[in-house]
């Protein structure tokens, strides 16, 4: 009797940022027909987006086709499509034009920038978390410049070189130290009827510190890295009446062209296309082994997942949790595989770093905390090791190395604007 092989199983992984690309290489070598799908053509380094932004390095440089860093494996295929819902019932989900079905499943579709219930402020103000956003936050940054240098009224050019980061997080810091960079050292000979280092840079934070997932004494160090930067602070006050003139920040409207949001995020709408409970902000209430309650062959990872079972609170929506969540998702399909039960995530929590500016960060080690100088070298051989292919490292290792020694960012390049016009969804 001829014997019959069984079928491998199929897994679908579900975006291909850093959670889903971290299971898509522990399972590549496995006995399964994996399946990973993402709505782009490439994996994206995030924690570097803000240097897009702010024409520091191009898009090419922190993005890699995911093709080509999965296209070699055999039991792998990758399908360029966006999935609009998920059946749990009959392990099937919908992709547009055609359904798949599949025996293991990984969500890891991340999210966007949440405006509370005020979506119309989005084409006013753009978050970043997309080449798409960054692209479109640069040409906006430039066009403010060359707008300035053309017109005599000195209370639109003032507007036009005033830019203010709405949300004090990582993002939101990066960004304004980015910015007041850029007006004070890159742009400064640039111009002949502006003094691009006049610029405002504001940065609003409603909580009473910045970086407040920080240590108290890293916030404090990073306000005093900021105002050395000449960036205004602005702590305990919300922003509001966003217009195209500008947007009121407490008792104040400040008249202003550039506006940067970085104040909360949502997350993609595909958890709820599920049935199963989603927290505010849309993120699926996971089980603490990732799962989701009564289907242990659906786990979900990243931004996506509101994981609150290690000391009650919620896990940060930061690449080292994903990239651990996705590892640990791969196991446990491993294990569901062998008939074990999917076991329980624990995050290993190494520390965080945020960036302000040449020679600025700060750095929580957690047996140590650093700022300035230290803190900024950890954190370029952090980002230099985590980016994705070895052109994109030394593309970035050599960017930077120009920029520090000569001060200029060479991608400060104004295209045009299509992204705003066709935004993308959730």
């Amino acid at each position: 009797m001829e014997s019959v092989t069984a079928p491998k199983p199929r897994v679908v992984i579900v975006g291909a940022g850093f959670g889903g690309l971290e299971a898509a290489k522990l399972l590549t070598k496995e006995p399964v027909q994996l399946t990973v799908i993402d709505r782009t053509n490439h994996h994206l380094f995030q924690p570097l987006l803000y240097e897009v932004a702010t024409a520091a390095l191009s898009p090419a440089d922190i993005a890699a086709p995911i093709r080509g860093i999965l296209g070699r494996c055999k039991n792998t295929e990758v399908i360029l499509a966006e999935v609009k819902s998920v059946n749990v019932a009959a392990r099937t989900l919908n992709i547009g034009d055609r359904d798949m079905t599949y025996d293991y499943l990984i969500l890891a579709t991340g999210s966007r920038h949440s405006y509370f219930g005020h979506e119309e402020w989005e084409k006013l103000a753009p978050g970043l978390k997309s080449l798409e956003d960054a692209v479109e936050i640069r040409r906006r940054l430039l066009l403010a410049f060359e707008y300035a240098e053309k017109i005599s009224d000195e209370a639109a050019k003032a507007a036009a070189m005033t830019f203010v980061i709405i949300g004090g997080g990582p993002t939101g810091v990066e960004m304004a130290g980015a910015i007041a960079e850029i007006a004070r050292y890159t742009l400064d000979k640039d111009f002949k009827h502006i003094d691009p280092s006049s610029a405002r840079v504001i940065l609003v934070e409603g909580d009473e510190r910045l970086l407040s997932g920080f240590p108290e004494d890293l916030s404090a160090s990073a306000m005093k890295q900021l105002k050395d930067l000449g960036v205004e602070v602005r702590t305990g006050i919300h922003a509001g009446n966003l217009t195209e003139e500008g947007l009121q920040v407490g008792d104040e409207f400040i008249p202003c062209r550039v506006k940067i949001w970085a104040a909360g995020n949502a997350a993609s709408f595909v958890g709820k296309t599920m049935g199963v409970p989603v927290d505010k902000a849309g993120r699926v209430i996971v089980n603490e082994d990732l799962t989701i309650p009564g289907h242990p062959e659906v786990q979900v990872i990243g931004d996506l997942a509101n994981f609150t079972h290690q000391g009650g609170k919620l896990l940060p929506g930061v690449s080292p949790v994903a990239m651990q969540q996705g590892r640990h998702a791969a196991r446990n399909i491993l294990a569901m595989m062998d008939n074990r039960k999917p076991q329980r995530f624990r995050y290993w929590n190494k520390g965080s770093m945020a960036t302000i500016g040449r020679n600025k960060a700060v750095a929580d080690l957690n047996f140590i905390h650093l700022s300035g100088l230290p803190a900024w070298l950890i954190w370029l051989f952090v980002h230099i090791i985590f980016l994705v292919g070895f052109r994109n490292r030394i593309a970035v290792l050599i960017e930077w190395a120009w920029a520090y020694v000569t001060f200029n960012k060479g991608a400060r390049l104004i295209t045009r604007n299509f992204q705003a016009e066709t935004r993308p969804l959730n």
